[in-house]
């Protein structure tokens, strides 16, 4: 599945009934959160007989102008939340079972169309929605050109909003696949906050700390916000500087570890990982910043996706005794956090101590790699790739410059 993103451009009033539409989405859903506590909800089809039940209801008039498949889209959201509540109860998961929440209007939402309610041009440069909150055409602004796909594999088109804007996602059934030819390398990879990452070679990357470059515009823009009135005009307009000031931020931090780990994927033949427990880490208040900032887990996301892509293995391996145990020999050495050399006592071996973490790594994986009998996909940490937000294939844009005002 590939997932193209572009900009949304309308009037205020076509903006309005999309806001309509996302806040009776949100009302779909948290309508079947409630039926399922009130014991009227007990599978997935009772959540889309629910959806009927909501539209003929007199006392919910808008709900109808919700085009039907985008109700049933909002109920596979609400059902999917109830299910991850019930797989995490059966496999005892310490702490938090992620008990389903009702959700609360926020400037960043989306509604979510299948195969109907939405029309795209024959140029594909503008897409109309025909539901009955009757949105209108809206022209796209983007990148990626739609002309290489069939409407018909076209499976979900979901609008997003965001501080800047109005965004119409395009999920579209396409396998990515690319050809690499072979490089003769493996790499071990140890990330971390003095660098970002660092590999089995001795090679380090810098951690660009995208984040604490724009803290003092951060911080001024909060300031900001905080001395306004509450409910005001002049409150809105803070919360949305604010919020493009972290979105700039999230979009500069995503690309730069998209690219990275195109890079890594490209230029090895296999890569190995930790499996690190990120949520863990980021109950340590001294470190969470820094660890947010660094983004470690999309980084992980996106080796992932492009191990699939170019058909590279990339394994996670238990990240115990990585930085402890010795590279050569094998022995354990207790090391503090500030001790940045590792120096084996046994052996006499010398080197940096996340360099030797990442020769461990590799190690690992090769062991895993090794004992792991009728393999069939290469995600070894288990998890299924995510469904990114923007998708990397290259594709020549076929929309012109946007005029500046």
């Amino acid at each position: 599945m590939l997932i193209y993103e572009a900009k949304l451009e309308g009037t205020q009033d076509q903006y309005g009934r999309l806001d309509g539409a996302i806040r009776t989405s949100l009302f779909v859903r948290n309508s079947i959160i409630r039926a399922w506590l009130d014991g009227q909800i007990k599978s997935r089809n009772d959540a889309y007989k629910h959806c009927k039940v909501l539209a003929d209801n007199a006392q919910f008039p808008w709900t109808k102008q919700l085009n039907s498949q985008a109700r049933q889209a909002h109920a596979e959201r609400a059902w999917a939340s109830i299910e991850r509540f019930y797989q995490n109860c059966r496999a005892q998961v310490k702490g938090k079972k992620g008990f389903p929440q009702f959700k609360k209007q926020s400037l960043r939402a989306s509604v979510e169309y299948k195969v109907s309610g939405w029309k795209l041009s024959e140029d594909r440069r503008s897409l109309e929605f025909t539901d009955g909150f009757k949105a209108g055409v809206f022209k796209l602004w983007g990148t990626r050109d739609l002309h290489f796909y069939h409407l018909d594999q076209i499976k979900r088109v979901r609008v997003v909003r965001r501080y800047d804007g109005y965004y119409a996602q395009f999920l579209i059934d396409h396998k990515r696949e690319e050809n690499k030819g072979l490089t003769g390398r493996q790499v071990g990879l140890d990330v971390g906050l003095s660098h970002f990452l660092t590999d089995s070679f001795g090679e380090k990357v810098d951690n660009p700390r995208f984040l604490s470059k724009d803290v003092g515009k951060v911080k001024r823009l909060q300031r900001r916000l905080s001395k306004t009135q509450k409910r005001s005009k002049n409150r809105a307009k803070a919360r949305n500087k604010l919020g493009r000031a972290h979105l700039k931020v999230s979009r500069r931090r995503n690309d730069w570890v998209c690219k990275l780990a195109q890079h890594v994927i490209q230029s090895n033949d296999l890569v190995a990982i930790e499996n690190l427990k990120v949520r863990n880490m980021l109950k340590n208040h001294c470190l969470a910043k820094s660890i947010s900032d660094a983004a470690w887990y999309r980084f992980r996301e996106w080796l992932e996706y492009f191990g699939v892509v170019y058909g590279v293995p990339v394994i996670a391996v238990n990240p115990s005794y990585t930085s402890a145990d010795c590279s050569k020999c094998g022995e354990t050495v207790v090391k503090t956090l500030s001790t940045r050399t590792h120096k084996c006592p046994h052996c006499g071996f010398v080197a940096d101590r996340d360099e030797n973490a990442a020769v461990n790594i590799l190690k690992s994986a090769l062991k895993e790699w090794a004992n792991t009998v009728g393999r069939t996909e290469f995600q070894v940490s288990g998890e299924i790739p995510l469904c990114l937000k923007v998708e990397t294939l290259s594709a020549k844009g076929t929309q012109r410059k946007r005029k500046s005002n």
